[in-house]
């Protein structure tokens, strides 16, 4: 692990290539799975009180769903998730497009400027998930087979997973922590066959 600043980050956020191709997987990550996408409690709070203007933007049985179970459920691993339309197993704010590719009813919502919230952190931060180590937050990078196009593609057009998920990296750490976390990589990119040792940045 590489630590930068509060944050212990895997080094295959370097190594593994990665770029979403929903043409390939339709937005699988929205409807396979055992449980809901984790959220943080602001993030639980901002859509039950912005419940009304992601409606539009939800399936029927999704908003049946919701009505039963609510806008967010605990799991049976005791953590804050999004529900699922447990019959068929998507997340209740997942709608298909008319190319049949499954996106975020909150993320559309928050596109069309109706809320002022983005879909939840852990959606956008995937292939990373988020795990406290004493006083560190650690990035490690999940394999799920549903994702093999994404690697395939990434492989393709050479972008390690940290530069794809630009954006979702400054939205939690910053402009500065993610400049910083380049300038790692080069470094890291540089000793590769020579030193093991970890690359450190000053914290």
């Amino acid at each position: 692990m590489i630590v930068h600043r509060h944050t212990l980050i895997s080094e295959d956020l370097f190594a593994k290539r990665f770029v979403c191709d929903l043409d390939a997987c339709k937005g699988a990550c929205c409807e396979v799975g055992d449980s809901g996408a984790p959220l943080e409690p602001e993030e639980a709070r901002q859509i039950r009180n912005h419940i009304d203007a992601i409606r539009p933007y939800m399936t029927e049985r999704g908003e049946r769903a919701m009505a039963e179970q609510g806008t967010s459920v605990v799991d049976l691993d005791g953590e804050l998730v999004t529900p699922l339309v447990q019959e068929y197993a998507e997340c209740v704010y997942a709608k298909k497009d008319a190319r049949g590719i499954w996106k975020c009813g909150i993320e559309q919502a928050h596109r069309d400027g109706k809320i002022p919230f983005h879909k939840p952190i852990s959606c956008h931060l995937y292939p990373i998930r988020l795990a406290q180590v004493g006083e560190y937050e650690a990035l490690n990078y999940h394999e799920w087979p549903i994702c093999a196009p994404a690697c395939s593609c990434g492989a393709k057009l050479d972008v390690p997973v940290f530069r794809f998920l630009k954006d979702a990296l400054v939205r939690r750490y910053g402009e500065d922590w993610y400049r910083e976390l380049e300038t790692i990589y080069t470094e890291w990119d540089r000793q590769r066959g020579g030193s093991s040792d970890d690359v450190r940045a000053a914290r």
